[in-house]
């Protein structure tokens, strides 16, 4: 049986229609395919595995419980069987399918397809190599996908901003914030806490077509407890990757502070949101490795005044059907079609920090990528309203 989460919808990634969405990237994923089978005089392509498998779900419109996809590269054809269609094993049937059409010798499939699988190609008479030739073409996302991280993305930030409502609307009520003025019954009004925003920020990501997918946290790394009523003047970090109803993720986070005097937190804010504009101008003139866009943002943090005491945190990932995927690794590379998200964290004090996410999706080299359904990154909750 599937699981429930606290948003109400299923643990269950979302699948698209079979339509477009799934043609295009199997046309996509094709082409990248045929590359890598020319190159290894691969027979085809295999791969298997269950239904949260992302390679599998990229592949496949509607796996089942197990599911076993191929690419015959000579006849540029997508095969697949399933648990659903009984029968003995997927990947057996699948074998045997691939060998009745006189394939031989060598089957590329990705480092981690499952033993049982790998030992039905091999008993067929194929021989097993790997490749990450899957991985690297779910790295460059089509335009469905792109339209469905947005989609994700515009839940995200439906989120964070029912969140800056609670803040720009709270109260301070003996040096905490609490919710509204009060209740018009002569009550005190309530405390406001980080489960409050969460709870806030989930079910407007569910009003808006979105999956919270247990990824919504705020505060996530300060040592004030969930149900600590918040402050004002202390920067609250609000992060959330939500998905959208076909599995696709989106990941934003804002900081914001109610009441503020300026001062330091301004001072880094300043140097962070300075950072992601200095690495959409890095990639619109073209292609940078992960690790050359990480060092990007820390310097332009820095720049601003930062020594190497004072703590700057980067991240460059891609996201698609999982909220962390290629490009990700350092040597990866960030280029057309690249989706990717950019995290950067400064230091404000101990156990306080400015910290921004957005994600950006690069386009062709020269042109200036594009943030995807970026609401405003200011410190204050009503300029995000």
């Amino acid at each position: 049986m599937t699981g429930g989460n606290a948003d109400g919808a299923t643990d269950r990634p979302g699948f698209d229609d079979g339509t477009e969405l799934g043609r295009e990237r199997r046309s996509h994923a094709a082409d990248v395919l045929s590359t890598a089978l020319a190159d290894r005089d691969g027979a085809a392509f295999v791969h298997a595995g269950v239904d949260r498998d992302p390679g599998i779900r990229y592949a496949c419109d509607r796996p089942a419980d197990t599911t076993a996809v191929a690419y015959d590269g000579t006849a540029d054809e997508w095969l697949v069987r399933s648990s659903a269609e009984g029968g003995g094993h997927p990947a057996e049937r699948l074998a045997s399918a691939l060998a009745n059409r006189g394939l031989e010798g060598t089957i590329l499939a990705p480092p981690r397809i499952p033993h049982d699988a790998a030992l039905y190609l091999e008993r067929a008479g194929f021989d097993l190599a790997s490749t990450d030739a899957l991985e690297r073409a779910r790295a460059t996302k089509t335009a469905g996908e792109r339209e469905r991280i947005a989609a994700a993305q515009r839940a995200a930030a439906a989120g964070i901003r029912q969140a800056a409502s609670l803040l720009a609307e709270s109260a301070v009520v003996d040096g905490r914030l609490a919710a509204g003025e009060n209740g018009g019954d002569g009550a005190d009004p309530e405390p406001l806490t980080a489960t409050h925003l969460r709870t806030a920020i989930d079910e407007a990501i569910v009003g808006a077509g979105g999956f919270p997918a247990g990824n919504t946290a705020v505060d996530p790394d300060s040592s004030r407890a969930p149900d600590e009523p918040l402050r004002p003047g202390e920067p609250i970090v609000l992060a959330t990757a939500p998905r959208d109803r076909t599995g696709y993720y989106g990941g934003l986070v804002r900081t914001l502070v109610v009441d503020g005097d300026g001062g330091r937190e301004r001072r880094v804010h300043v140097a962070v949101t300075q950072s992601f504009r200095s690495a959409r101008s890095m990639l619109t003139a073209g292609p940078e490795s992960v690790t050359a866009v990480e060092a990007d943002l820390e310097a332009e943090v820095r720049s601003f005044g930062f020594d190497t005491e004072q703590t700057v945190a980067t991240e460059v990932a891609g996201v698609g059907l999982e909220p962390r995927e290629r490009p990700l690794a350092g040597g990866d590379e960030v280029g057309p079609g690249a989706v990717v998200r950019l995290d950067v964290a400064g230091a404000v004090g101990p156990g306080s920090r400015i910290r921004i996410a957005d994600v950006l999706a690069v386009t062709d080299e020269g042109e200036r990528p594009e943030w995807l359904a970026t609401p405003s990154q200011s410190l204050s909750p009503a300029s995000l309203l």
